[in-house]
This record gives structure tokens, sequence and C-alpha cells, in this order.
């Protein structure tokens, strides 16, 4: 069993920090937001993850998993130092480094001689080296080292993606603390891949950067199929049974969204602009992405009879994706928000972040289920892939809709079936 302090109670600190304590460690998670700590002591979860609530429930049970208020309460004695706090990006693409220099400056002078500070912040390449660079300006014990150990959670799946990963990354310069830190995850059944700080920060921003390529390459797909009359589900289909391409990620839709794959993205490409490299092609996944927003609300508005000004428009679906109460980057809200902005009377529901969403977008109402979000509507978009919503009686949302007029931007719906019941229908791509 190893002392292991976790630094942010975030999605990514959070996830860490139990999962750490159910593979046998002693797990201290710090965070400075005091409110957000006395929840969590007393086993309440501010996000929706599936499996959290029991996991944390369990460390706190059995006293390997604490929370406290402030870094400095955590690393005391603590073998290894995960930092887990936000980098939110820039306007210019860059990460936002100044809450990992502070907490890195902070910790500094209390590490534990030998302690390993381990960054799980998705960072910009180099971010390792700043680190290990303030630790020593601000006083750390010449002994103390850094290391890269990116996560890949998926939102909705961060538990088993973290006990059940696909691989697992470790970034540093001395080989026997990679040894060290892949000894926290023995029990876990997972290719380890030991690189070097810098190449191991490449690979979570490549990763994610090359899913949202993914992405944008099917959406601008979905868009040709549109103009030839191809149905953009076979051609995925198609395309995914090939071992080279595979079929994940190959879902059209409104775009991506979220607290990652823009962000990294994004941070990638300024990275490359940095060194004098002209990614050229990560501005068209940019560029594509973006459009795929407006390419739905132009959908919406030709349904709507091609003027937005003064028409009730229900919305199914807020967050970035289903499974998640997240709104980060929403291509969703962002639909809602413009929708609103045009002069639309905009009704939304959303299964967990409806309320969130109102608070967000001003002059948005929020519906108490999905059959009142749609009650006098003349077109109904649906832009999040909530399960729920693939089974409403759609019977009963026709009655309830002055036109019963549908943009499906997640292909969510069978065309065929929604035209029986008397809806004119539009998907992504078909």
């Amino acid at each position: 069993m190893s002392q292991v302090a976790v630094v942010g109670a975030g999605y990514v600190g959070l996830t860490t920090a139990a999962c750490f304590a159910r593979l046998g460690h002693d797990v201290r998670c710090a965070d400075i937001d005091a409110d957000r700590v006395a929840l969590l002591s007393k086993g309440e979860i501010p996000i929706l993850e599936e499996g959290m609530p029991g996991l944390v429930a369990e460390g706190l049970s059995i006293q390997r998993l604490r929370f406290v208020v402030g870094a400095a309460e955590a690393v005391r004695g603590a073998e290894f130092v995960f930092l887990c706090v936000g980098t939110p990006p820039g306007d210019d693409g860059s990460a936002d480094l100044s809450a990992i220099e502070a907490v890195a400056r902070e910790v500094a002078p209390l590490l534990e001689p030998g302690a390993v500070v381990v960054n799980k912040s998705t960072v910009p390449v180099g971010t390792t080296r700043l680190v290990a660079r303030w630790l020593a300006e601000a006083g750390a014990a010449h002994d103390a080292q850094v290391a890269s150990n990116p996560e890949f959670l998926r939102e909705g799946n961060a538990v088993r993606d973290f006990l059940q990963p696909q691989r697992i990354v470790i970034g540093c310069d001395d080989p026997a603390v990679a040894v060290r830190i892949s000894e926290l995850y023995r029990s876990v059944p997972a290719p380890i891949v030991v690189t070097d700080a810098a190449s191991a920060e490449m690979i979570k921003q490549a990763s994610n950067a090359f899913l949202a390529t993914k992405i944008s390459f099917i959406n601008a797909v979905a868009n040709v199929c549109e103009a030839v009359n191809a149905d953009v589900r076979d051609v995925a289909l198609g395309m995914g049974y090939d071992p080279r391409i595979g079929s994940d990620f190959l879902h059209p839709g409104p775009g991506f969204g979220g607290a990652c794959l823009p962000k990294d993205t994004s941070a990638l490409l300024r990275t490359a602009e940095q060194y004098g490299y002209d990614f050229s092609l990560l501005r068209g996944v940019l560029d594509v992405n973006d459009r795929q927003r407006d390419h739905i609300v132009d959908h919406i508005r030709a349904m709507a009879g091609g003027e937005l000004a003064g028409k009730r428009i229900a919305v199914l679906g807020l967050t970035f994706k289903a499974n998640t109460d997240d709104l980060r980057d929403s291509p969703s809200l962002s639909i809602a928000a413009e929708l609103v902005e045009s002069g639309a009377r905009v009704c939304a529901f959303d299964p967990v972040a409806g309320d969130a969403a109102g608070r967000e977008v001003p002059g948005l109402l929020v519906g108490t289920d999905a059959y009142d979000a749609c009650e006098g509507a003349e077109v109904l978009a649906l832009l999040t892939e909530w399960d729920q919503f693939r089974w409403l009686d759609y019977t009963r949302v026709a009655a309830a809709m002055a036109e019963p007029r549908v943009v499906d931007a997640r292909n969510l719906l069978d065309p065929a079936a929604m035209r029986r019941l008397g809806f004119a229908y539009q998907g992504v791509g078909r």
C-alpha cells in the first residue's frame, strides 16, 4: 500500500483518488473548495458518473479515502502527489497552467524525500519540465521527481476506464521512478507504456486530436451524403468494418465538445505553431467542428420554414454527450443558445442538466419533461443522444407539437418510422 495525495477533487481528481483507494492505496484527496470537500466526505458526489458513488462510499468506509481542504494537508507523508487541477484553454488555444504552478510552488517545501509529483492534468508538451523547475525554485528536496501519467477517461465511463484501461502511459527520465509509478497499478490488467515525459504528454494530446479528427471527418462526410442523397449510417458501417479504420467515433452529429477534445486539439495546434509547424489538418478539424453546429442550426431554420424569429423550438438534450451532466463546450447548449439569439422561443429538456443550462443561457426555457418541452413546438431538435429520447411516445409528441417536425442531430430515430407517424424528419447525412 502506498501513500497517495491527489490535488484537485474535480472529475479527474475524484476518479483518480477513488480508484487508487479501490486498488488498495491510502489516498488523501485535496480541494480548495471547502463545501465540495464537506460533501465528498459524506459520500455525496457532485458529478454524474456511473459507479462513482459506490466507489467513494467504499473508500470512506474502509478509511482508505479521505477528503481534505488544501494541498498542504494532503501531501505531508505522501510518496506520490498527483496533480489533477484544471488547465482551461486561453483565447489562443493554449492551456492555462497557473493552477498547476500555484500548487507546485505550494507543495514543494512539504514534499517527503524521494516523493514523486505526477502530472495527471491534461497539459501541453513540456509541462513536466516546467513543474520540475517550479518545484526546485520553491524549495523542493533535490531528490523530488516529476513524471507524466496522463488520463484517458471518458465521461460516463471513467471508473471503468481507470480500472480497466486500454493502456497506462508513464513518462519520466528515471526508469526507477517509472517502476515505482507502475507499482501503483500492479493489479490493473493493461499494457504499460514507459517513455520520456514529452512523449507521454504528446500521446495524450495526439490521441484526443485524432479522435476529434475522426468526428470532424465523418461530419464532413455526412454533409456530402446529404448533397448526394447517400445515407451516412451505411457509409460509416461499411467504413468501420475495415480494421485500419474502426467504427468508433464514426457517428455524425452536431460536433465534438466537452472538456477534452476541443481543448487538446487546440492545444496541440498551438504547440505546433510555437515550434514553427503549420498543422493545417488540425485547423481544418476545428473549423469543421465549428461549422457543424451552424449546419444543425441551418437544418432547424429550414424545418421552421426559413425563419427562426418568433418560432417555438423544442430542444431535447443539452449536455455535450449522454450519461454525463457536463455542459462544458457542449455543441447542444451552443446550438440552443444560437436559437435563442436568433429570436426563437426555445424550451429545452435534459435529464440532468436542464436547470444548469437555464442559468447559462438567458432566455432558455426549461421543461419539466420531454413532453412538456415539446408542447406547442413547431420544430423538435434532438441534440444529445440520451437513450430515453429514443423510446419516447412519439405519437404523444406529435399531438403536443404545433407541427410534427424533427431535426435529429444524433440520428437516434428511425426516419421511416417517424415519417409514418406524420413527422417531417431531417437527420444528419441521411
